[in-house]
């Protein structure tokens, strides 16, 4: 399926590139997330006559992500949980648990979506490198200490 997008998405385009998608990436995530549109002869009209508008909000958007990313860069997030004497973790910390620090933190609009663990799920205490991917364009990498509690 060939849909208009209309933000940029990563290794994928950017706004305004027609590209071909698989129909149910196209239909189950794209569209319904308003990333893309159908690339009909309607669509494309419409896509060219909004364009500006289109592209003032996408400036908007990478600047507010960028805005956000400068205070996020080097951050180090405390996050307690239980362990046990050896340092594992009764649980582990996810991306919804660091999410959920983050905004404690004062970092609004940040979802577990964004945040990339390269090992998975935190199952130690100690310290960890993640990355937070605010924007296609804006990535900042903070770390994360976790700090044991006896249970």
């Amino acid at each position: 399926m060939q849909v208009i997008l209309l933000e940029k998405v990563a290794n994928l385009g950017n706004l305004g590139d027609v590209v071909r998608v698989r129909d149910g990436y196209a239909r189950n995530y794209l569209i319904p997330q308003r990333i893309a549109r159908r690339a009909t002869e309607a669509a494309l009209k419409e896509f060219e006559a909004r364009r500006a508008e289109l592209e003032k909000h996408q400036a908007e958007k990478l600047a507010a992500a960028q805005a956000v990313g400068e205070r996020l860069v080097g951050h180090n997030l405390v996050i307690s949980q239980k362990a046990g004497v050896d340092g594992r973790l009764f649980g582990s910390v996810t991306t919804m648990d660091v999410a959920s620090a983050l905004l404690a933190a004062g970092f609004a609009g940040v979802h577990k979506g964004q945040i990339r663990m390269p090992d998975g799920a935190i199952k130690a205490v100690g310290e960890f490198p993640l990355q937070v991917v605010l924007h296609a364009d804006v990535v900042a990498d903070i770390t994360v200490v976790v700090q044991g509690e006896m249970a």
